[in-house]
């Protein structure tokens, strides 16, 4: 491998996440819904039928453009692209082709270190980025060939990035940051594993340091970003075989079967003029005046790799830290929202949303936005532990108890009597009673295992329901013993 370097492209197909489809009123989202019960005369291609353009996929596609850096246009056409496939009703797919609502772009993508080598930003270009209409779905069972109607007509983007990935771990760093930038702008749900998300892989090699391209294999039907990740790691391997055993690579496309670990032949690979492009000629060309784009964008909101930049400047906390905390636009503006309540010292916050808040949310489900442990009852928990009223025990169960109640920490604190003990007499006669309880821990302590220290410390803290100050039962404790 090591003569040798990848070349990766991707096209990845977005399915937005509207209301409707992109040409008529049945519901966008089938995932739940029996075979072919979500259909209609204009998705299942019926004589006499005319497509209406849905504005909010246009829309979406407008604010996906943007954050691509991509050059939107004001003028874009939708054409015809004629194929024959059992799941393609009408025989052609609306898409768009040389005219689309964007071109160009960019996506910088951060790559961690690995293997020994330092961490690096790789700029992705992007080269087309356009609307259409998706197909239906075939399934095989046994000797039969099932097809599914649904799924026709969901609006899709599809976005074809440049040949500038170099290796299976960056289409799939790739992904990740595209899944990310998808839901932050609220325009995709982006699961893979419900086709929001599909992507086809172009693969090639090359001598290390060569300039020009060779033939390339698309891969096909690939449906989770590890699957990508293995897919190419095993078109690359097999191209450098064929290469050193003097064979020349064929443009292929090429099928991924999950379940066997390899890749299959399905047919050569076609070209353009295969496809026949022309206009549409039941749709008008989509106009984006300067007013309308305005309207579009004015919502779009700071971009991911850009607040975690910011993350990391304003508020000093290291990359680790700010890579997690814009993992989801929830959980940013969760942070920043207890950071503001809290008023300083953001990294303390950091490290509450990194160790308990993250796996509250994991175990529940749920989104950082649907807590009822919202960011200002989170700020209160911190500076009642800040301020010694709770022991930090007691604090971190606090989240769990505002959790489940919605309640104020101040009113639980209050109700259930848990604000930290910190006078001696109490704490000393609780450590008295531990010692009188385990006279076989006494003996060992006193013989050299001074690590059941924190065993009793643990016994007072448990007897005291957590709220004794553990410092002061380890002093009083320290004092006893000797």
């Amino acid at each position: 491998m090591n003569d040798y370097e990848a070349v990766i492209g991707l096209e990845t197909h977005i399915q937005l996440n509207t209301t409707t489809k992109i040409f008529c009123a049945c519901k966008a989202d089938s995932w739940f819904d029996p075979p072919n019960t979500n259909i209609c005369p204009v998705c299942t291609g019926m004589p006499g039928v005319l497509p209406v353009l849905n504005k909010a996929a246009v829309e979406k596609g407008v604010v996906l453009a943007s954050a691509m850096h991509a050059e939107i246009r004001p003028l874009s056409y939708f054409d015809r692209k004629n194929y024959f496939y059992p799941d393609l009703p009408k025989g052609y797919q609306i898409s768009q082709y040389d005219q689309s609502l964007a071109f160009g772009g960019y996506l910088d993508l951060p790559v961690p270190p690995a293997n020994g080598q330092p961490a690096y930003i790789r700029k992705v270009s992007i080269h087309k980025l356009h609307l259409e209409e998706d197909a239906g779905k075939t399934k095989n069972a046994g000797n039969e060939r099932l097809i599914d109607f649904n799924r026709c007509g969901v609006p899709l983007v599809e976005m074809v990035t440049g040949p500038d990935l170099r290796s299976a771990d960056e289409a799939a760093q790739y992904l990740m940051r595209l899944r990310q930038l998808l839901r932050w702008l609220g325009v995709s749900e982006a699961d893979m594993e419900k086709g929001h998300l599909r992507c086809d892989a172009n693969v090639s090699i090359r001598p290390r340091g060569a300039a020009y391209l060779n033939p390339k294999t698309e891969i096909k039907n690939v449906n989770s970003i590890e699957a990508v990740r293995s897919a190419i790691e095993k078109e690359i391997e097999r191209q450098i075989r064929e290469v050193e055993a003097g064979h020349r690579i064929e443009a292929w496309t090429l099928e991924w079967d999950e379940d066997a670990g390899v890749l299959r032949k399905m047919r050569s690979k076609e070209t353009e003029a295969d496809y026949r492009y022309f206009r549409e000629p039941d749709l008008l060309p989509i106009r984006l005046d300067d007013a309308w784009k305005a309207d579009i964008l004015k919502a779009l909101p700071e971009l991911p790799l850009v607040r975690r930049q910011r993350f990391m400047d304003a508020y000093g906390l290291p990359e680790y830290d700010a890579d997690i905390l814009t993992s989801e636009r929830n959980l940013s503006n969760y942070f920043e929202s207890a950071v503001k309540a809290y008023g300083s010292d953001p990294k303390r916050v950091s490290n509450y949303l990194m160790n308990d808040v993250l796996r509250m949310l994991n175990e529940s489900s749920k989104t950082a936005d649907q807590l009822r442990l919202t960011p200002l009852f989170l700020a209160e928990i911190i500076k009642l532990a800040d301020t010694g009223a709770v022991n930090t025990s007691t604090a971190k169960s606090l989240l769990q108890k505002v959790e489940e109640s919605g309640k104020a920490p101040a009113e639980i604190v209050a109700a259930e009597g848990l604000a930290k003990v910190s006078d001696d007499s109490a704490i000393r006669a609780v450590c008295l009673e531990v010692l009188a309880e385990s006279p076989k821990e006494v003996e060992s302590y006193k013989a050299g295992k001074v690590t059941l220290m924190g065993w009793f410390v643990g016994q007072v803290m448990k007897k005291m329901r957590g709220k004794a100050d553990p410092t002061l039962a380890r002093t009083i404790l320290e004092e006893l013993l000797a």
